[in-house]
C-alpha cells in the first residue's frame, strides 16, 4: 500500500506544479477561446488543463518504472504504451477543439481512434462479462464491445464538464472507490501481491485530480478542457475493463471469494464500475435522447445538461458541485460497502451497505431539490449628487 500513496503523493505534487506552469503559458499567449453563450464563466481562462494532467498521468507511469514492486505491469509494455499513445492522441485532439472548436466528427473518429489503440493493440478488452455465469465474449465482440464502453465512458464524463472543480472532484471520488474495489479484489483472489494495473491506474488518477483540483477549484484559474476530461474517462474505462473485463467467472460463483450473496456477488464486478461514472452516463444519456428527439446531432452543444438545471433550481455553482459530489459518494460507497459486507461476512452481507444508499439518496434528494437560498448582493447606494 506505501507505493501507492507515494505515487498518488508524487503525482498529486508533480501534477499542481505542471498545472502552474500549463495556466502561466495559457495567460501569457491568451490560448482560451471566446466564452460561449452555454458557459457559466464571464471571464476567459485557459482551457488546456488537460496537459498538465497528461504530463501528471506520464510522471506516474515513469515513477512506476523505477518501483520493483510496479514491474508486473511493465511485464506486458504493450499495453502502457498503447494506453499512453492513446492518451496523447486524445490529449492533442482535445486542446486543438478547446482552441479551434473541430468538427465533432473529428473528435468522435479520434475517439475511435484512440480507444481501438487501446483494445486493438494494448489487449485492454473485455473477454468475460461477469454475471455470474461463464459468459465468454467472442473476440469480434469483445474488439466492438471495449471500443464502445471507452468512447461512451469518455464522451459521459466530458458531459459534464461545466462547473469549476466538479469534473476533477467527480472524479477522485469515483477513483478513490474503485482503487479500494480494485485492491480487495486482487486481495480476495489470493495474489501474493495487491497490484494491478487497474489499481495503479487509479491511484495516478487520484494523484491527478489532487494535483488538478486546487486551481480548478471555484473561483477556477484553469480549466481542463476537452483534453482533461476525455483524457479521465479514457483511463476510467481502461482501469474498469483491465479490471472486470478479465475477471474469470468461475471465481463469481465461488461464495468463499465473492461472499454468501451469490446474486450480489455476481453483479458487484460489473455494477461498480457502472456506478461510479452514473452522474456522467446519465447525463450523456439524457443528452443523446433530447438531441436526437429535435433532430439534432446527438453532440451538439446546449444548456440543459445536469449541472444546468441544478443551477436553474437556484444553486449557486459551488453548491451544485457538492450535490453532485454527494451523489457520487452515495451511490459507489454504497456498492463498495456492499461488497465488502458480502465478503466479510457482516451481519446482512450487503444489507448495510443497501442502507447507506437509501439514507444517502433520501439525504442527496433533500440538498438537490432544496437548494441553499443565495444571500441577495447588498445593493450600491448612488452617488449623492454633488451641490456647486
Amino acid at each position: 500500500m506505501k507505493f501507492y500513496v507515494l505515487t498518488v503523493v508524487l503525482t498529486a505534487v508533480a501534477t499542481l506544479a505542471l498545472t502552474w506552469v500549463v495556466w502561466r503559458i495559457g495567460m501569457r499567449y491568451r490560448l482560451y477561446p471566446e466564452i460561449r453563450e452555454r458557459d457559466v464563466h464571464t471571464t476567459p481562462k485557459p482551457r488546456v488543463g488537460g496537459v498538465a494532467m497528461f504530463l501528471g498521468v506520464l510522471v506516474a507511469f515513469a515513477l512506476s518504472s523505477q518501483i520493483s514492486y510496479f514491474s508486473i505491469i511493465w511485464s506486458d509494455p504493450e499495453a502502457i504504451w498503447s494506453i499512453l499513445g492513446a492518451a496523447l492522441l486524445i490529449v492533442i485532439v482535445g486542446v486543438a477543439d478547446d482552441l479551434w472548436d473541430l468538427d465533432w466528427m473529428i473528435k468522435l473518429g479520434a475517439q475511435f481512434v484512440a480507444a481501438g489503440i487501446v483494445v486493438g493493440l494494448g489487449g485492454i478488452q473485455i473477454f468475460f462479462i461477469p454475471l455470474g455465469a461463464q459468459i465468454v465474449v467472442s473476440s469480434w465482440a469483445s474488439f466492438t464491445l471495449s471500443v464502445f464502453a471507452i468512447v461512451i465512458v469518455m464522451n459521459a464524463v466530458n458531459f459534464i464538464d461545466g462547473l469549476d472543480g466538479l469534473v476533477a472532484g467527480v472524479a477522485l471520488i469515483a477513483n478513490v472507490v474503485f482503487f479500494v474495489y480494485s485492491y480487495l479484489v486482487v486481495r480476495d483472489l489470493g495474489e501474493s501481491s495487491y497490484f494491478n494495473l487497474a489499481s495503479f491506474l487509479a491511484a495516478a488518477l487520484i494523484g491527478v485530480c489532487l494535483g488538478f483540483l486546487p486551481m480548478n477549484w471555484s473561483p477556477s484559474k484553469l480549466f481542463m478542457g476537452d483534453s482533461g476530461a476525455l483524457l479521465l474517462g479514457l483511463l476510467m474505462a481502461a482501469s474498469a475493463i483491465v479490471l472486470t473485463g478479465g475477471l474469470d467467472p468461475n471465481l463469481l460463483s465461488d461464495n468463499d471469494v465473492f461472499g454468501r450473496s451469490q446474486l450480489l456477488g455476481a453483479f458487484i464486478p460489473i455494477l461498480l464500475p457502472v456506478v461510479i461514472v452514473l452522474l456522467p452516463l446519465l447525463d450523456f444519456g439524457m443528452a443523446i435522447i433530447r438531441r436526437m428527439g429535435r433532430g439534432l446531432s446527438p453532440f451538439s452543444p446546449d444548456r440543459k445538461h445536469l449541472h444546468h438545471r441544478m443551477l436553474d433550481m437556484g444553486h449557486s455553482d459551488r453548491d451544485a458541485v457538492l450535490v453532485f459530489y454527494a451523489w457520487t459518494a452515495v451511490v459507489s460507497i454504497g456498492v463498495l460497502l456492499m461488497y465488502i459486507g458480502t465478503t466479510q461476512d457482516w451481519p446482512g452481507d450487503y444489507l448495510f451497505g443497501v442502507g447507506y444508499v437509501l439514507l444517502g439518496i433520501a439525504a442527496c434528494l433533500v440538498v438537490t431539490l432544496l437548494p441553499t437560498p443565495r444571500t441577495p448582493a447588498a445593493p450600491v447606494a448612488a452617488p449623492e449628487p454633488r451641490t456647486p
